[in-house]
Order: structure tokens, then C-alpha cells, then sequence
């Protein structure tokens, strides 16, 4: 699903940037008022998770491959908010260091995976609960049950799914708004009678049930070993239930650290899912779309080879990544998929423990 270098017009991505812009304006906002400083290293995790979501992946109807995303997880745990700027950073990093999705498409591929993809879930996530709870309201005395495991995987596989019809529709429109005088493409040569059941089929039949089934897993995972990692959740829950302020539980206390809580399990998980990463190159053909500018003249769509290079795609822009597709050379590709896996983790973890230390306590500003 990550759209590459050229394979939209350059308008087409300065479109797709200045849409985000907002989305980010109001991401940072919300994770500034909502989210206490102790707790912004955990979008860091969040963004871990995204990032090796996105490196294991699974081979789709039609020979391509694609992988899960996590931003519905990571929208279950701190809110969608702090999910768009956890994939954003990812997608970023993935961009830049392995050349993993275009710099200049970094919008468009903002737009579709950090945040329609965690936006749609979250919410399709709430309205589930909202109208199970109120076919059963909840008893306090009784275990939680399977409905938020449901509502988890219907919402992230609804999500992952709107985010590749975007990018479907993304890819479809070039070729309808960006040709030469002869009628051939200058960026992604296929329309939207191609581009759509090529997202959409291998989405709904494989690369949905994938990213549910790894939102529910890990997001049962974070409840069961860390429950303080659940705090969007936790601070809604007290929020609508009118605990007062500073209450036990409430989303006062939620923010209080709680330094005996350990993560220890999750950042064992995180360990276990990089050492795993190289299942990953298992999986054989590249995902649809993706294909290099010295490969898509050959690529054969309903029987028909393309049998031309996009202009676009021939004489565009580029960036040499510091990783190319997470390949090291004269390193093992195995060990190389590891190492990229570690580099990837540990700058995000880097990047949001810096963030947090720019954040401003609101507490202490309120005692002074």
C-alpha cells in the first residue's frame, strides 16, 4: 500500500501534503491536551508496532504481497490522534531510510495509512461497542468479554480496507488526468477499472483479516501485560462514566506514572517480532503498484503487458535511501532484515522518549 516515488504527479502529492497538514495540526493539539508526558514514549511503542507490522509481509490473491499497518491498534490504545503522527513517523523513517514508499507521496501515504486507515477503525471500533452496550449494558461486577475483540477486528479490517481503496483511487486517477499527446501515462499507467479490484480484491480476501487478526493479538496482548498501555481507552471510559477527577481509575489518575507498571512484556514482544521480521522475505512478488521504473514496462495486467515507461516514472525524482529495502550490502539478507528491523524500532523509540522530554509538565505548571 505504500505508494512510491512518481507513481503520482507531482500535484497530486502537493494535494495529498496539504491535506494532511491539518490532520497533523489537530493530531499534535489533541495529543498535547490529552496525552500526559510520561505516557508519549508509549506512541513510540505504537509506532514500533506499525513499523514491523509493515515488514512482515504475506502473499495476496494475484501473486502480489502485501502486510498489516496497526493503526487501528495503536488508535485502540492512546486514540486515533496519536495513532496519525505514531504511522506518520513510521512511514517517514520507512521513506527515507529504506526507500519503503515515495518522499514525495509521503502525503498521500499519510493520508491513506495514518489517517483514514486509524480513524475509520477507531470509530467503526466505537460504534460497535457503543450499540453492543446498549443491546446489553454493562454490568461492573462482570468480565468484559469478547465485544471489544470483535469490534477491534471489524473496526481494523474496515480501516486497512478504506486505506487501500484510496490509494486504488490515487493510483486510478493519473493515468485519467497526467498523459502525453499520444495517450500513454506519465505516472501509474493503470486506471481505476485496474487499479480498484487490484487494491480492493487482494484486501478484502487476505490483507484485511491479516491486520485484524494482528490488532486483536497484540491489542489483547497490551491489555492482558501492560493495561496502562490501554490509556485512550481507560480515560474515555472513566470520562463518560463521570468519575470525578483524581478518582481511582479516572483519566487524572490514568496519568499519574506509574512506575512499579512494568512494559517489560511488551518490549519483549517488540524483541520477538524482530527476530520474526525475516518471515517476511517468505513471502514471493511485490506488492501491487510498487513495481520499479525498470520493471513496469513488463508487468502483464488482464493478459495485457504494459510495454512502455511512464515519462514520470522514467525521468522523475528520487531519493537513494540509506537502507534500500532493507538490504545491507555484503550483510546476509536475513541479518540485514533484522538489522533494519532494530535501526527502524529503536529510532522511534528514540524519536518519541525526545518528544516527551519537550513536552511541558502540565501539573508542575499548574503548581507554580
Amino acid at each position: 500500500m505504500h505508494i512510491p516515488e512518481n507513481y503520482l504527479a507531482p500535484a497530486s502529492c502537493a494535494v495529498m501534503a496539504a491535506a494532511m497538514v491539518p490532520v497533523w495540526v489537530h493530531s499534535i493539539k489533541k495529543v498535547k491536551e490529552e496525552l500526559p508526558k510520561e505516557k508519549i514514549p508509549m506512541i513510540g511503542i505504537g509506532a514500533a508496532f506499525s513499523f514491523l507490522s509493515m515488514m512482515f509481509n504475506v502473499p495476496l490473491v494475484g501473486g502480489t504481497t502485501g502486510h498489516a499497518v496497526g493503526g487501528t491498534l495503536i488508535a485502540l490504545l492512546l486514540g486515533p490522534e496519536a495513532s496519525c503522527l505514531a504511522v506518520s513517523v513510521a512511514l517517514l523513517l520507512q521513506a527515507v531510510i529504506f526507500g519503503d514508499g515515495g518522499i514525495l507521496a509521503f502525503g498521500a501515504n499519510c493520508f491513506n495509512m495514518a489517517f483514514v486507515l486509524p480513524f475509520v477503525g477507531y470509530y467503526v471500533y466505537r460504534l460497535i461497542m457503543k450499540i453492543g452496550e446498549g443491546k446489553n449494558p454493562a454490568d461492573p461486577g462482570k468480565k468484559e468479554g469478547v465485544l471489544p475483540y470483535i469490534a477491534a477486528a471489524v473496526g481494523s479490517y474496515l480501516g486497512i480496507n478504506a486505506a487501500a481503496f484510496l490509494a486504488a483511487v490515487e493510483f486510478g486517477v493519473q493515468p485519467m488526468l497526467f498523459h502525453d499527446a499520444a495517450g500513454q501515462a506519465l505516472y501509474c499507467p493503470y486506471g481505476l477499472s485496474v487499479s480498484i479490484p487490484a487494491m480492493m480484491i487482494p484486501h478484502l480476501l487476505v490483507a484485511g483479516f491479516v491486520e485484524a487478526a494482528f490488532t486483536v493479538v497484540i491489542y489483547l496482548f497490551v491489555k492482558k501485560t501492560a493495561p496502562q498501555m490501554a490509556f485512550y481507552e481507560t480515560r474515555k471510559a472513566a470520562l463518560s462514566a463521570d468519575v470525578p477527577a483524581g478518582a481511582k481509575g479516572s483519566g487524572e489518575a490514568a496519568a499519574v506514572p506509574e512506575k512499579k507498571k512494568r512494559q517489560f512484556p511488551v518490549f519483549i514482544l517488540i524483541a520477538v517480532l524482530i527476530v520474526a521480521t525475516p518471515l517476511g522475505l517468505l513471502a514471493a512478488g511485490t506488492a501491487w503498484g510498487e513495481w520499479g521504473a525498470d520493471e513496469i514496462a513488463g508487468i502483464v495486467t488482464n493478459g495485457t503487458i504494459l510495454g512502455y515507461t511512464p515519462k514520470g516514472l522514467a525521468e522523475g525524482w528520487s531519493l537513494t535511501p540509506l537502507i534500500p529495502d532493507y538490504a545491507i550490502e555484503g550483510v546476509n539478507e536475513v541479518i540485514a532484515y533484522i538489522l533494519s528491523a532494530i535501526i527502524g524500532v529503536a529510532l522511534l523509540l528514540i524519536i518519541f522518549k525526545l518528544l516527551s522530554l519537550l513536552k511541558k509538565d502540565k501539573r508542575r505548571r499548574q503548581e507554580s
